[in-house]
C-alpha cells in the first residue's frame, strides 16, 4: 500500500540528510545562535529580497501560528481568518489555549474576501459596544489555502490593504508556501509576499524538511523579547542547528523551488490522471492537494488499496478526499494509482 495521504510522509530530502550526517560532529553554539542559521537566515532574507527582515525558526506549524498570533496581539484581540483556516479548523484550539479568540469570516474556496474583511472591521469599530467584545488585531491567511488554491497578486494587495487602512498586521501561513509559488497558477513573486505581509512564515516540515519553519518579519516589527516568547512556547530548540542547516541546504542553490516544482508536476499528474477517467472534482486546485468526490462504493473500494484522507461529508452518497502530492512522490506511484482506478473501472 502507498500513500498520498499527507505532504510529510516521508522524512526529508536526501540532501538534507547528507548535510546533517556532514556536520553531526561539529560543536556549535545552541538555540540558533550558531553560523548555520545565520547563513540560512542571510539566504532567506536574500530570496525575499528583503535585507531588514528578522527571521526565526520553529520546529512546527502549529507551534509558530500559536507563536506568532500570541506575540503580536494584546490580550484583548483576535486573530481574523477565514471559516475554514487552519487556524480555526485543524488545530486543536491552538489559538484560543493562548488565550486569543479565532474570529472566522465566510471563506470562499478556502480565501476571505477584501470587501467582506474591510466590511466586518468597519462594523466592528462603529459599534458602541466594541469594548465589550474581541477585538479584531490581525487577519491571517494561508498560501495555500486548506483547499489548494491561491491567492492572486490583486487579492492579496486588497487584503493588506484593508489591513494597512485599520491598522492591523497581515499575518500569512506558509505550511506549503513552495507548492503555492511553483504553481502554474501563481501570479505572486516570494518578494512581493515579502513586500505585503507583515510576518510570514516559509514551511519546511511538508517540503522537504524533517521539521521546521522559518518566519519572516518584513517591517521591522518583531515583538519584543521574541526569543524568550519563542520559549515560553516550548517552541525553542536547544539544537537549532537542526532547523538551521536544513534550511540553509533548502535555500542553497535553489532547492526548495526546485522540489516544489516536482511536487506539483506530480501533481499535475494526478489531476489528468482522475479527470481523464471521469472523477468529479470538488474543486479545482492549482497546488499539490486535490480534492475527489468519490461515492461510498469507490470510497469503500479504493482506501483498501492506497492511502488518502478523508475530507468532508458532501451529501449522503458522496465523500470528499484528498490526494496530496510532495516533494518525494515518484511518477511510478502515479503510474500505479491510475492502475488501480483503472481496475476498478
Amino acid at each position: 500500500m502507498f500513500s498520498f495521504e499527507c505532504d510529510y510522509a516521508e522524512g526529508a530530502h536526501e540532501l538534507i540528510l547528507k548535510r546533517l550526517l556532514e556536520t553531526n560532529l561539529e560543536q556549535l553554539p545552541g538555540y540558533g545562535e550558531d553560523h548555520y542559521c545565520r547563513s540560512a537566515k542571510e539566504k532567506i532574507k536574500k530570496a525575499c529580497d528583503c535585507p531588514g527582515a528578522d527571521v526565526w525558526f520553529v520546529a512546527g506549524g502549529t507551534q509558530t501560528n500559536a507563536l506568532v498570533v500570541d506575540a503580536m496581539l494584546d490580550r484583548f484581540e483576535g486573530v481574523v481568518a477565514a471559516k475554514t483556516g487552519h487556524v480555526n479548523a485543524h488545530e486543536s484550539g491552538a489559538i484560543e489555549y493562548t488565550g486569543h479568540k479565532v474570529l472566522a469570516l465566510p471563506e470562499h474556496d478556502g480565501k476571505i474576501d477584501a470587501k467582506e474583511l474591510e466590511e466586518y472591521l468597519e462594523e466592528f469599530w462603529q459599534n458602541d459596544t466594541r469594548e465589550h467584545m474581541v477585538f479584531p488585531g490581525m487577519v491571517y491567511i494561508s498560501y495555500p489555502t486548506e483547499y489548494g488554491t491561491l491567492y492572486g497578486k490583486r487579492e492579496l494587495e486588497e487584503i493588506a490593504a484593508v489591513c494597512r487602512k485599520f491598522e492591523i498586521p497581515l499575518y500569512m501561513d506558509g505550511a506549503r508556501l513552495g507548492y503555492g509559488l511553483m504553481s502554474p497558477a501563481a501570479d505572486l513573486t516570494l518578494q512581493e509576499i515579502a513586500k505585503l505581509c507583515d510576518v510570514f512564515y516559509i514551511g519546511g516540515t511538508k517540503v522537504g524538511a524533517l521539521c521546521g519553519e522559518a518566519v519572516v518579519f518584513t517591517k521591522n516589527n518583531t515583538p519584543s523579547h521574541f526569543l524568550a516568547r519563542i520559549k515560553q512556547h516550548g517552541a525553542l530548540m536547544a539544537k537549532g542547528r537542526l532547523l538551521g542547516i536544513q534550511f540553509d541546504t533548502l535555500f542553497t542553490d535553489g532547492l526548495y523551488f526546485e522540489i516544489s516544482r516536482h511536487a506539483i508536476r506530480m501533481a499535475g499528474l494526478l489531476k489528468e490522471g482522475f479527470a481523464s477517467r471521469g472523477y468529479e472534482f470538488f474543486l479545482d486546485s492549482p497546488t499539490n492537494q486535490q480534492f475527489i468526490v468519490l461515492d461510498h462504493r469507490q470510497l469503500a473500494w479504493l482506501k483498501e488499496k492506497v492511502v488518502f484522507s478523508i475530507w468532508e461529508k458532501k451529501d449522503d452518497a458522496h465523500t470528499v478526499v484528498r490526494f496530496a502530492t510532495s516533494w518525494a512522490t515518484r511518477e511510478e506511484e502515479i503510474r500505479e494509482l491510475m492502475g488501480l482506478l483503472d481496475a476498478y473501472r
